[in-house]
């Protein structure tokens, strides 16, 4: 199994990234795919999900309306747009895959973002 995250970097406030986690290993489209995000410090924080289907998804409140999760069950990928970046969105994002009504879940090894002018 291997979640490998790719995108991220320094961007300057107000700026857009696109995070991209490609999946392998594991049937993809029978996993709920989500992003989290850490901090030095703090524990992991849920940025936003996915259904296996593709067709709900969920934020948390301070990611509204300013993050976009997707997925491409044909590439096996998550993706993650993120616009209008504050420098309080730095953080380490991790994807993370979890089984359909299970509690089975994988973990990429993370990709840095950092918003600094």
């Amino acid at each position: 199994v291997q979640l490998v995250e790719s995108g991220g970097g320094l961007v300057q406030p107000g700026g857009s990234l696109r995070l991209s986690c490609a999946a392998s290993g594991f049937t993809f489209t029978a996993y709920v795919m989500s992003w989290y995000r850490q901090v030095p410090g703090k524990g992991r924080e849920l940025v936003a999900s996915i259904s296996n289907t593709g067709g709900s998804s969920n934020y948390a409140d301070s990611m509204k309306g300013r993050f976009t999760i997707s997925r491409d069950n044909a590439k096996n990928t998550v993706y993650l747009q993120m616009n209008s970046l504050k420098p309080e969105d730095t953080a380490v994002y991790y994807c993370n895959a979890r089984r359909v009504a299970s509690s089975l879940n994988y973990w990429g090894q993370g990709t840095q973002v950092a918003v600094s002018s």
